[in-house]
């Protein structure tokens, strides 16, 4: 069922994107997804009788999508029903979803100081897998992502790459044909040599199909990170959008930020202490409880690996960011101290005179020591 219903999303999503404009595209995605997801509801239901008896061919779905949902008491296929559940996920977000404008963090993620701008494969430098446009990821598999915060309510939604690729109106053989044209550059390549040569490659999509990938990607981001912070309405648009990026960049790996998860997650614990009743909107305005948040991401491996983008990123959760953003990533970036970068080769010359004496006044010294060692009777210190 999962394998026939996909062709049928991305079949329904070109026709319509094939003659929209990109404004119009953005637009039109949220109604035509819900109706999409309708039919393909009602589909599924019927096909699900039909299928036990001879095996559905493309057009056979094609024309049950036409007919009406005859056998309501047939079972749906629990990976169909998922698939569903995330396209309409996707579909219900609205611009007063969230207190920042969507287009300005699309913007932000392909800036070159956090994911970029490419229009063909690319390997992700530390895992190797292969991105395209803004960052989007073109192998994820579909995920289980359970909320585990008991006083959260609202779920994580996780779908594969090739669902998200085809809720964007693009063809699966298409997705395919660029995987195994990646492989086979990577192979001859290497993940070094692959990485020299983004400038050079070939587009392999457009800029507004790019576009319509990054921006199902973002909103799957905000979704999430709701389902992270019990208290994301109430924080600023620039604490939405940090969270966000956040998300973004890191998927489902934010989980293990534990220390980061509880502080934003246990500000209202602050009131048991006897301290006055928390008003609202409280946790937005708190200067220094998010100094204490911002700390807890400043001393992370994440931030000292990427220290351009996570200098942006955590200065948004100041709440005086929006009246001084530069001032809030001044102060960031005397914090945050770049990762010390271990070289083999390539010291320039007044380096390696340096390690030189360094090791010939270390052989002096230690010569000197254990002549007067020896003289006194005991071993040299080791």
């Amino acid at each position: 069922m999962h394998g026939t219903l996909l062709p049928l999303l991305m079949a329904g999503f070109s026709a319509i994107f094939e003659e929209s404009t990109e404004a119009r595209a953005f637009q039109d995605m949220r109604v035509t997804t819900q109706h999409l997801s309708s039919a393909i509801l009602a589909s599924a239901v019927a096909l699900s009788a039909a299928e036990q008896t001879s095996p559905a061919t493309t057009r056979n779905i094609h024309d049950q999508l036409q007919a009406p949902a005859a056998s309501s008491a047939a079972p749906l296929d629990p990976s169909a029903a998922q698939v569903i559940h995330a396209v309409e996920q996707l579909s219900r977000f609205t611009d007063s979803d969230v207190k920042f404008n969507l287009r300005d963090l699309m913007e932000i993620l392909k800036d070159r100081r956090h994911e970029a701008w490419v229009l063909a494969a690319y390997p992700d430098p530390r895992t190797g897998h292969p991105l395209i446009g803004a960052g989007f990821s073109l192998d994820l598999p579909a995920r289980e992502h359970p909320q585990l915060d008991p006083l959260n309510p609202h779920p994580f939604i996780e779908p594969s790459s090739a669902e998200l690729w085809q809720a964007a109106g693009l063809d699966s053989e298409r997705l395919q044909t660029i995987l195994e044209q990646y492989d086979d550059r990577l192979a001859a390549w290497t993940r070094k040599g692959f990485r020299k040569k983004i400038k050079t490659l070939t587009p392999q999509i457009s800029d507004k199909e790019a576009t319509l990938l990054l921006r199902l990607s973002v909103i799957q981001a905000i979704y999430n990170a709701k389902g992270y912070c019990r208290d994301f309405d109430q924080l600023t648009a620039s604490q939405q959008m940090a969270l966000s990026q956040l998300v973004y960049q890191m998927g489902v790996n934010l989980q293990e930020f534990s220390q980061f998860l509880d502080l934003i997650n246990n500000y209202s614990d602050r009131s048991d202490t006897g301290a006055a009743p928390l008003l609202h909107n409280a946790i937005a305005n708190d200067s220094a409880y998010w100094k204490t948040v911002q700390q807890s991401l400043i001393q992370s491996q994440w931030a000292r690996h990427y220290r351009a983008r996570a200098v942006s990123v955590i200065a948004m959760l100041d709440p005086q960011y929006v009246d001084e953003p530069g001032i809030a990533e001044q102060r960031l970036s005397a914090m945050l101290r770049p990762a010390v970068v271990h070289r083999r080769t390539g010291r320039s010359r007044a380096s390696r005179q340096l390690a030189s004496n360094t090791r010939r006044s270390s052989k002096g010294r230690a010569g000197s020591t254990a002549r007067r060692a020896k003289s006194r009777g005991t071993d040299p210190p080791i």
